[in-house]
């Protein structure tokens, strides 16, 4: 089968600019735009670009199907114009077996529409006491370790996961925190979380929990990805990390750079995140660090929580969003700013993440997997929660003026989206 994408915008994550021409695709690769195609796809100018490789995404199965299912995740993938999803092991129970690995991948392979690798425990049970078998499972599938959000207290269990992680060529996705000091924490320290009067987390803890990671990558030499940095305070390090020849790259959710903290001005719990939302000048900063190139990736940090975990005090409520299928829409609020380019977009989004993980998708290149997006960046809108495909409506962009819509999501060439 063969596909010729007319007169579109192209989007290449490594170029600087964005060029119109045709593009090609055969046989799910893409290929060199020349002789006939069984179908035309005229663009009319619409934009093309490789779809977005989501690291960080959380699917409720096993444990907790009625909030996300792969399913479900899998629609929402493709109607966000994401063509890869990576899912996080915090599940119940956690991936951190073989058999559990396979159960999830079999699942996903039957029902979703889009690519999807997974994360595996770092820890048994995610308990930060035991290692798991990271060899066993890395040849069951996992493409890295993580214990999702929880952080890995006892630093002689982390220094011996990373040195076994470091000899089979495994990479790490940590959440970088000081336990202790984030702990109950649901707003940034300051003035204005003191006067809603809710428990509040200085930014150091992020800092000083990097500054760790920071050290035991020093002694181990294992690769590390941040899966969230937020804060500028935690910036210095990471930059003098990676000038020193570090196997370090990190990255930031889509939710930290583009809201800040008062926006839980109403205790509207869709907007309680983890880490929780920072200062304007934060947020401004994480900006400019992926413009940079600082911080190398952008995520959803896709969390499905339903309705009696979100309905309750802010401090009581679950935190996390929903963040596939509003992706698209809310990192373009940075394009149409003028803060962020599209190609550096897509390069923070698709080219990055693929890279990371050593995936040959991500971009527009000959021979490429035909994993492709086509959107209008200019269409407006008001976004109803309950249009999203997602089980779990918890977005924090309900009933916001969006700009941005994916047309047609393609992965392998063949068409999994249509709007």
């Amino acid at each position: 089968m063969s596909i010729l994408f007319k007169n579109a915008q192209i989007i290449d994550p490594t170029a600087d600019d964005v060029t119109t021409r045709d593009l090609m695709v055969r046989d799910g690769k893409i290929v060199d735009p020349s002789g006939k195609a069984e179908t035309v796809i005229e663009c009319s100018g619409k934009y093309l670009a490789p779809g977005i490789v989501d690291i960080g995404v959380k699917v409720c199965e096993p444990g907790e199907r009625h909030k996300e299912s792969y399913k479900t995740a899998g629609a929402a993938a493709a109607a966000g114009g994401v063509t890869t999803i990576v899912t996080r092991p915090d599940t119940d129970p956690a991936i951190d077996t073989p058999e559990a690995l396979e159960f999830i991948r079999r699942r996903a392979a039957e029902v979703a529409p889009v690519n999807v690798l997974h994360i595996a425990a770092l820890t048994k049970g995610r308990a930060g006491r035991e290692m798991t078998e990271i060899g066993f499972l890395q040849d069951a599938g996992a493409v890295a370790f993580s214990d999702g959000y929880r952080v890995v207290q006892n630093t002689k269990v982390l220094a011996r996961a990373m040195v076994y992680a470091k000899s089979l060529g495994a990479l790490i996705i940590a959440h970088p925190q000081e336990p202790i000091l984030s702990y109950g924490g649901v707003a940034t320290s300051g003035k204005f979380a003191s006067l809603r009067g809710l428990p509040h987390v200085s930014p150091m803890a992020e800092r000083m929990g990097l500054d760790r990671d920071i050290s035991m990558i020093e002694m181990t030499g294992a690769a590390y990805h941040a899966d969230q940095i937020t804060t500028a305070r935690a910036l210095p390090a990471l930059e003098r990390a990676k000038k020193n020849g570090l196997n370090i790259t990190a990255g930031t959710s889509i939710h930290h750079l583009t809201l800040n903290e008062f926006d839980i001005a109403d205790y509207r719990s869709f907007f309680k995140m983890t880490p929780p939302l920072r200062s304007e000048d934060d947020r401004i900063a994480m900006v400019e660090a992926v413009s940079a190139g600082l911080i190398d990736i952008i995520s959803s940090q896709h969390t499905p929580q339903d309705e009696e975990s979100k309905r309750l005090p802010f401090e009581a409520a679950a935190s996390g969003a929903v963040g596939l299928e509003t992706f698209l829409p809310a990192v373009l609020r940075l394009y149409h700013s003028g803060h962020l380019s599209l190609n550096q977009i897509f390069r923070a989004a698709s080219f990055n993440p693929a890279k990371r993980l050593g995936l040959n998708s991500g971009r527009l290149d000959i021979g490429a997997p035909a994993d492709l997006m086509l959107f209008d960046a200019d269409v407006p809108y008001v976004l109803n929660r309950d249009d999203l495909h997602s089980k779990s409506k918890n977005t924090p962009f309900d009933e916001a003026r969006l700009q941005g819509k994916v047309l047609r999501t393609f992965v392998g060439g063949q068409e999994v989206y249509r709007a």
